[in-house]
C-alpha cells in the first residue's frame, strides 16, 4: 500500500537524484527583456529586502545607477511604506503611493508589488504567502512564511510524515496529507485557532486535497474503491463524488482558475501524463505535451488560464515544464543542476515556486518560466524545505 501511495501522490517521489551544488542563482539565458532599475531607501533593512525581491524577479535587473526607473521606498509608519517611482535620467514622476501592510516588512513587499505593476503591467507576487513542508525539527511539518522566508511559523508538531499543504482561497485554512494515525488521511488546519480536523479518512489511501478557487469544494485522490481515483467533495469533506473510473493510477488534481475543470495525472497511456476533465465529471482529455513520456504534478495558473506547469522527466532527472493550452505546445522552463519538481504558480502567471531536490537536500526556488532564471528562496539555516503552496496577496 505504501508503495502505491507514494506512486500516486506525485509519480516522482522515488525519482533518480543528482548531487546538488550550493547555488544562489541559476541563469539559463540572458533575458533581453529585463528592465534596469535603481533602488533606494532611507532604511537599510527595506533597501536590502527590495534588492532581494527585484533581484529575484526575472523581469528586472537592479543596477547602481542609470536604470530605466528609480524606485524609492520610505518608511511611513510602523506598518506603512511610501513608494515613489520616477522614469529615466530626467526622473519624470510616474507614481507615488503609501501602502499599508501587516508589518513594515509586509508593507515593503506590498509597495514593491505596486512598483512592479506600475513599471511592467504585471501583477506583483512579492506580498504573497507560502505554506510548505519543513524539516527543521528533523520531521516533516507544515510551515508558513512570506515569499522571502520572513515570519516563518511552524503549525504542526506531529512527528509524522506530512505532505502537500494547500491554502484555502481566503487564507484561513490549509488542507494537507499526513500519516498522523499511521495511514495517509487528509486533514484541514484552521490557522485562526490551530485546530486540525479530518477531511477524508476512508479505507485505503487519502491524499492530494486541494480547494476549488471559490473554496466551496475539495478535489482529492482516494483509493477506497480499489484504485486511486479523483474525487470531489464539499469543503467539509461530504457529498464526495467519484470523477474518474479507470484501471490506471490517477493523482495530483488541480483546479482551473474558474473552477470548471480539473487537470490531473493518469498513467492510462502507459506512463504518467496530464489530463483534463469537467469538475462535475465527464470525458477526460489528454494534454499531449509531446515533450516527455513522464509528466506529473500539474498546476494551473490563475493569472494565465492558458498555462499549466508540471514536472517532466528529462533524461535521468526532472525539470519544470509549461504547457500552453492555446498553442497546444510545451516547453521546458528550468535547467536546474538537480531535480526540479513540484511547481506552483505565483500571482503573475510568469513565475513558479518549485523544489530543487538532491540526494539528501530539498530547497525552494523561484523560477522565471520565461527566462529560466532560478533564485533560491529557502535559507540553508532552515534545513530541508519542499512542497510549497502559494497564496496571492
Amino acid at each position: 500500500m505504501l508503495t502505491t501511495f507514494r506512486l500516486f501522490l506525485g509519480f516522482v517521489l522515488a525519482a533518480p537524484l543528482f548531487a546538488q551544488r550550493e547555488i544562489g542563482i541559476v541563469d539559463v539565458n540572458a533575458d533581453t527583456q529585463t528592465t534596469a532599475i535603481t533602488l533606494s531607501s532611507s532604511s537599510p533593512e527595506l533597501q536590502n529586502l527590495a534588492l532581494k525581491a527585484f533581484g529575484a524577479h526575472g523581469r528586472y535587473r537592479p543596477v547602481a545607477s542609470g536604470g530605466s526607473f528609480h524606485l524609492t521606498f520610505a518608511p511611513a509608519g510602523a506598518n506603512q511604506v511610501t513608494v515613489s517611482i520616477t522614469k529615466g535620467s530626467a526622473e519624470t514622476p510616474v507614481h507615488t503611493e503609501t501602502v499599508t501592510g501587516t508589518s513594515l516588512r509586509n508593507a515593503l513587499l506590498r509597495a514593491a508589488d505596486v512598483a512592479v505593476t506600475k513599471t511592467s503591467g504585471l501583477r506583483g507576487f512579492f506580498a504573497g504567502k507560502l505554506a510548505f513542508v519543513g524539516e527543521t525539527t528533523g520531521k516533516t511539518e507544515i510551515y508558513t512564511s512570506d515569499v522571502f522566508f520572513g515570519d516563518v511559523l511552524r503549525w504542526t508538531a506531529d512527528g509524522k510524515q506530512t505532505m502537500s499543504p494547500r491554502w484555502s482561497p481566503d487564507g484561513t485554512k490549509i488542507v494537507f496529507t499526513s500519516y498522523r494515525t499511521s495511514f495517509p488521511d487528509i486533514y484541514v488546519l484552521e490557522l485562526t485557532n490551530r485546530r486540525i480536523s479530518l477531511l477524508a479518512s476512508f479505507k485505503g489511501t487519502n491524499s492530494g486535497g486541494r480547494y476549488s478557487p471559490d473554496g466551496s469544494r475539495v478535489a482529492m485522490v482516494l483509493s477506497g474503491e480499489g484504485n486511486s481515483e479523483v474525487y470531489v467533495g464539499n469543503a467539509q469533506g461530504r457529498q464526495i463524488r467519484r470523477l474518474t473510473n479507470t484501471p490506471a493510477v490517477e493523482a495530483s488534481p488541480a483546479w482551473s482558475p474558474d473552477g470548471s475543470r480539473l487537470v490531473y495525472v493518469s498513467d492510462s497511456a502507459g506512463g504518467p501524463q496530464l489530463y483534463t476533465m469537467p469538475a462535475t465529471g465527464g470525458t477526460p482529455t489528454r494534454l499531449a505535451t509531446n515533450i516527455s513520456g513522464y509528466c506529473a504534478e500539474p498546476d494551473w495558473s490563475a493569472a494565465n488560464p492558458n498555462k499549466i506547469a508540471f514536472t517532466a522527466r528529462m533524461g535521468s532527472g526532472y525539470q519544470i515544464g509549461v504547457f500552453d493550452l492555446a498553442a497546444r505546445a510545451s516547453k521546458i522552463a528550468s535547467k536546474a543542476p538537480t531535480d526540479a519538481i513540484e511547481p506552483v504558480w505565483m500571482a503573475d502567471g510568469r513565475h513558479v515556486i518549485c523544489t530543487f531536490r538532491a540526494a539528501n537536500t530539498r530547497s525552494l526556488w523561484l523560477l522565471d518560466t520565461e527566462s529560466g532564471r532560478a533564485t533560491r528562496l529557502s535559507p540553508t539555516s532552515l534545513g530541508n524545505a519542499s512542497g510549497a503552496a502559494y497564496l496571492s496577496p
